[in-house]
This record gives C-alpha cells, structure tokens and sequence, in this order.
C-alpha cells in the first residue's frame, strides 16, 4: 500500500520537500539575513496551510474559521515565545542576524507531513471531508502552524522596526 501512495505522490511534491528541508538546515544555522528573505517560509507555510484547507475542505462551513483560530492561536504563541533579545537588528543593511533554531524545520516537516497525511486519507476515504471530527482539528492544526511562523516573522519584524526607529533614518525601511 505505501508503495502505491509513494509512486502516486506527484514530483513537485517530492521538489517542495526539499526545498523545505534544504530552508529547515539553512535556519539551523545562526545567520545574518535580509527581511525580504526572512518572510519566504512564512508565505510558503501560508500557502501550503491555505491549500491545504482549501483543496480538502473548501472555504465555506467552518474549516477556515478553524483554520483561523489555529492561526491566532500559534501567532500568539510564538510572539510570546521569540526570544527578543537573540534576534539583532541590523537597520543599515535592512536585515537581522538571527540564532540557528532545528525548530522551523521541525515544523515545516510537520505541516508537510500533515498534509500530505491528509491528502492521503482523503483519497482512500472521501467522506472524511465532510467530518467534523476529522476537518475541525486538521484546520486547526493548519492554522497553528502557519500562526507560529507568521508570528515569529512578527515578533522579529517588531524588533527589527524597533531598532530602525532608534537608529534614526539612515537604515532601510520595511
């Protein structure tokens, strides 16, 4: 059975895996980077976390609801769990020197695996669209993820204008 779920999977699934692992060991590593970088695997787990709801569940009902309180849920969470004072700001280049974490690749394999789990599931059984049961958590669980990179992306974004508006107007705007 594996082997068939395996060689159905469609190639650019197999490119989007590497490119998140190859991102996930690249955010291992302590490094200065641009803000405009900084916001990639965020929108990238947007994307993937929104089609994921969209492709199995639709927009209508409550699986974007859930998927938005899932969202607010892991935004806030991560906000509160940044560590500020690891993140420096360097206004005159326009990016931040940030501390290596194994923790975005962790979550990106999670939200990948977890959608590619589902999609699975709906193949060998549609009818779990439509269950509550099934839908309610997978959307929240799509939602927290994607809220935990949106708001770590934040949290940093926060420090970063922070340290621009002490600066004064020689660094570059965001």
């Amino acid at each position: 059975m594996l082997q068939q779920i395996f060689s159905h999977t469609p190639l650019y699934v197999w490119a989007i895996l590497g490119f998140l692992v190859y991102r996930g060991v690249l955010a291992s590593r302590a490094r200065e980077v641009s803000l405009r970088k900084l916001c990639i695997i965020p929108l990238v787990m947007l994307a993937l976390s929104l089609s994921g709801v969209y492709g199995s569940f639709g927009l209508a009902g409550v699986a974007p609801f859930a998927w938005g309180a899932g969202a607010l849920a892991g935004a806030a969470l991560a906000w509160s769990l940044t560590k500020t004072d690891a993140i420096v700001a360097i206004p005159a280049r326009g990016s931040v020197q940030r501390p290596g974490s194994w923790v975005p690749l962790i979550l990106m394999m999670s939200i990948f695996c977890l959608k590619y789990a589902v999609a699975v599931t709906l193949a060998i059984a549609p009818a779990y669209a439509h269950a509550s049961g099934f839908m309610l958590p997978v959307c929240l669980a799509y939602g927290c993820f994607s809220g935990i990179f949106l708001g770590g992306l934040l949290r940093t974004v926060a420090v970063y204008r922070q340290a621009h508006m002490t600066s004064g107007p020689q660094g570059a705007a965001v």
